[in-house]
């Protein structure tokens, strides 16, 4: 895990750039092409906010004439404003509904596309593979699923609720002002005292919130972290649950995954403790704030200055303002983790951007009919070389094997051929023309047979008919009847199964040029004969470029290159 780029967005917010990165990763859903139906919903959810500040002030007005109703023993009156309070609760409910309604339903518009946004980005320019190569960033797939849903639902939740608290603010304020009457202090008359003492009240309890509770920021960073790695260990378990079992390598995970568990542990106690002490605060803050208004109100109210229902009229304004004032005290919690996440959301596109913007270090370019490699030099991440000024020029039609000692840079030139390795100086020129990459281990979409073997084309591509052909070649009848089955074939088929599958994949693709990078490593040397013959039968003028280490290979390839000493040394085929 690169700490670095974990805590970039921290320092951004001391340099103050933290709200802007915020608001640029923000904006484009708004003026995007569903900005039509997100603007309608943002207003209507506005307006039902808006309409439940209404709501609330309409309460407050009924409160001064239910009381004073009570006061006097108005039966009438009584009965009267109860059925009145039940029309106010029926339209407040049906406004609550369907302003939670078409929030959610804005919530899910914007999540989708920010996902597919993110789903593109991550998958292009290989983010996908550069970042998990390098270590950029943890647990790219938790910040796209978990991250942007707590991102859009917390920010427009906080952003209304900001919003209705400002109007209610407002509101109440207008009404607190108006009844709370005037005090003399030290022989200076204070107009409408009580707004300031809530105002008072609310700024005292909104610094000492902030001073108990500003840790929960960061440990709520690394709570998400550190359950996202326990979640990927478990993965990790049971996408290797062979290999584990036959090592019996059980104990070795179980501390792997305690391991892991006990960060979780002992982060989420140290936020059970700062969430304890804040607690502790806000709810003696929440309980004395119930009789505060009373406190300050009773002198008028004892001396007949006001009557009950004015009274209570003045605790539920006194209230309102009181509760908008210390907005920030009851979203604190919510507050830190929507901190935690854009956090994580943008030192998760911070590092995809500097890989977008990296220059590569090896010129890699699609052009003309061969293959040429001029000046290359392969290093790795610590320094030492692999490749040092190697050339090597292969013609269309030739079928070259590339071998050398185990880690001489094999596999490497290959990745350096398929824009994968950053390190390193010198130029590529791969044929502009169809090619195919086979690595050792080949990968197999879960979804049917046919989409295994098709990827990365669509699975309908080709006829049944041509997908049997392929599979009975590459000696896998057995799975021609299994073409419509959707499973898991990684796990399903063993390794050798699932090089041949890779081996169909390549007579049905029939590319001009094809990248084996020991793709034959899991097979036996009858089958490896089998289907290296059927390549060079049926896809005529096939150039292939292919790693392997057996002789049994030599056959296949007129020509023979050897990595030694950083350099490619061409060999003589002994026949």
């Amino acid at each position: 895990m690169n700490q670095n780029a974990e805590y970039s967005a921290v320092n951004d917010a001391v340099r103050g750039q933290f709200f802007r990165k915020v608001w640029a990763m923000t904006t484009p859903y708004w003026r995007s092409e569903e900005k039509g139906k997100a603007w309608t919903l943002l207003i209507a959810v506005i307006a039902l906010t808006l309409f439940s500040v209404a709501i609330s002030v309409w309460i407050n007005s009924w409160y001064k004439d239910f009381y004073n109703a009570l006061q006097k023993k108005d039966e009438a009156a009584f009965w009267k404003l109860i059925l009145y309070f039940c029309g106010i609760a029926t339209v407040a409910i049906l406004g609550a509904v369907y302003r939670l309604y078409l929030t959610q339903m804005l919530t899910i518009r914007w999540r989708a596309w920010l996902t597919e946004k993110h789903f593109k980005r991550w998958l292009d320019h290989k983010n996908y593979y550069q970042l998990e190569q390098g270590g950029y960033t943890d647990n790219p797939d938790q910040r796209i699923s978990e991250d942007l849903n707590t991102y859009t639902a917390n920010t427009l939740s906080l952003g209304l609720g900001l919003l209705r608290t400002i109007v209610s603010l407002v509101s109440f304020s207008i009404i607190l002002w108006g009844v709370s009457g005037s005090i003399e202090v030290f022989g200076i008359e204070i107009p409408g005292y009580m707004f300031w003492c809530a105002l008072l009240y609310a700024a005292v309890g909104s610094w000492l919130t902030h001073l108990i509770g500003r840790r929960l920021i960061g440990l709520n960073n690394q709570q998400q972290r550190f359950e996202a790695d326990l979640r990927f260990s478990m993965v990790r378990v049971r996408e290797n649950a062979e290999s584990i079992a036959l090592y019996n390598g059980e104990p070795n995970e179980n501390r792997r995954l305690s391991s892991r568990f006990g960060l979780v542990w002992h982060n989420f106690w140290d936020i059970m403790r700062v969430s304890k002490r804040l607690t502790f605060f806000t709810s003696g803050y929440g309980q004395i704030a119930i009789i505060f208004p009373f406190i300050v109100a009773a002198p008028r109210y004892l001396s007949g200055k006001i009557e009950l229902g004015e009274l209570m009229q003045i605790n539920s304004a006194f209230g309102n303002v009181q509760e908008n004032f210390s907005w920030f005290i009851t979203a604190y919690s919510d507050l830190a983790a929507w901190r935690a996440t854009c956090d994580r959301l943008l030192s998760f596109r911070q590092a995809m951007t500097d890989n977008e913007q990296r220059t590569p270090a090896i010129d890699v370019q699609n052009q003309g009919s061969e293959l040429q490699v001029h000046n290359l030099g392969l290093d790795l991440a610590d320094g030492r070389h692999l490749l040092t000024s190697a050339d090597m020029t292969v013609e269309p039609g030739e079928r070259v094997m590339l071998s050398g000692r185990s880690g001489s840079g094999k596999s490497t030139l290959l990745r350096a051929m398929g824009h994968l390795w950053p390190k390193g100086h010198g130029n590529i020129r791969l044929p502009a023309a169809r090619y195919l990459f086979l690595p050792q281990k080949p990968y197999l979409p879960i979804g049917t047979l046919r989409e295994a073997l098709s990827y990365p084309q669509p699975g309908d591509t080709y006829t049944p008919k041509r997908y049997a052909q392929v599979l009975e070649t590459c000696r896998l009848p057995h799975l021609v009847a299994r073409l419509d089955e959707a499973n898991h074939w990684q796990r399903m088929l063993s390794p050798g199964e699932q090089q041949r599958l890779a081996f169909a994949r390549a007579l049905l693709y029939a590319p001009q040029w094809l990248y084996m990078d020991e793709a034959t490593s899991a097979m036996d040397e009858e089958d490896e004969a089998t289907l290296y013959q059927a390549l060079i039968d049926q896809i005529p003028g096939l150039s292939i470029v292919s790693v392997g280490h057996r002789s049994s290979l030599k056959r296949f390839h007129p020509r023979h290159v050897r990595i030694d000493g950083g350099h490619l040394v061409e060999q003589a085929i002994i026949v």
